[in-house]
């Protein structure tokens, strides 16, 4: 059975599994979120590191960067120079603050130096519709819901937030291709509140592999991602990474959650 705890950006549902019992019954699905939120907030009452169990990551989904055809630019060093000479003037979408697309958004201005103006909203969809309306110009947007829009031309993709290019836009260069370094993606797995029995961990990784690998499932997952098999043990390390990682940026933007 799936329960949607929504609110406080992830942190209800963190919170109600790291106060179950540690059975292996009551599992949270981990995503980017969490990695945020452990410097976004200031008064969380858990650590997440400490008290989810890492049982399997599952998925690295990439952003997009995507612009309004009014936006007169073709590549991602095109839009660095042309944001430059117009500091202050871009806007850029996002699905709410300390969103995962915000967060790669600030990445990419901290990395560049660029001054985009963040304009959240409350979800990506209602972030997209303005998009495509040109009331804003930019949003680090998820391939998955705007891919239709790009391959029909009334959204411009510049560029994939992942590393490695996405498969189905192969021709679409990542941003690192131009921004060395830059890294940024929505990253989902499975976590357990912490003293759940490794071997109640093992049993929930190796069976949640084996769904990984099976074509259906995996061709779903790689809609817009990549699939991410693997041990609790490189879930763990993964999710220290990325807190670190994103507490940087979340620290140098001065980024307040609402």
């Amino acid at each position: 059975m799936t329960e949607n705890r929504p609110g406080a950006s992830a942190n209800l549902a963190t919170e109600a599994v790291v106060r179950a019992a540690p059975d292996g019954y009551t599992l949270l699905t981990v995503s980017d979120a969490n990695a945020y939120n452990a410097t976004l907030y200031d008064n969380l009452k858990f650590n997440f590191i400490r008290d989810i169990a890492p049982v399997a990551s599952i998925a690295r989904d990439p952003f997009a960067i995507e612009v309004h055809p009014s936006v007169p630019v073709k590549t991602v060093p095109e839009f660095i120079a042309y944001a430059k000479v117009n500091p202050g003037r871009i806007n850029m979408a996002s699905a709410g603050i300390g969103s995962g697309n915000h967060i790669a958004g600030e990445l990419f201005k901290m990395m560049t130096g660029v001054n985009l103006v963040h304009v959240p909203y409350r979800g990506a969809g209602p972030a997209l519709v303005d998009l495509l309306g040109g009331q804003v110009q930019v949003f680090f947007g998820p391939i998955a819901v705007s891919i239709e829009y790009v391959r029909a031309g009334t959204l411009r993709a510049l560029a994939v937030t992942t590393a490695k290019r996405s498969e189905p836009l192969p021709d679409l260069p990542t941003v690192g291709e131009f921004v060395p370094g830059y890294e940024a993606s929505a990253v989902w797995g499975v976590g357990a509140p912490r003293n759940t029995p490794a071997e109640i961990v093992d049993k929930l990784n190796k069976e949640i592999n084996a769904g990984l690998a099976e074509p259906k499932i995996k061709a779903r997952l790689e809609l817009g991602g990549t699939v991410l098999p693997g041990s609790p043990t490189d879930f763990g390390k993964l999710i220290a990474d990325e807190t670190e990682k994103w507490g940087k940026v979340v620290k140098f933007a001065n980024i307040k959650p609402e």
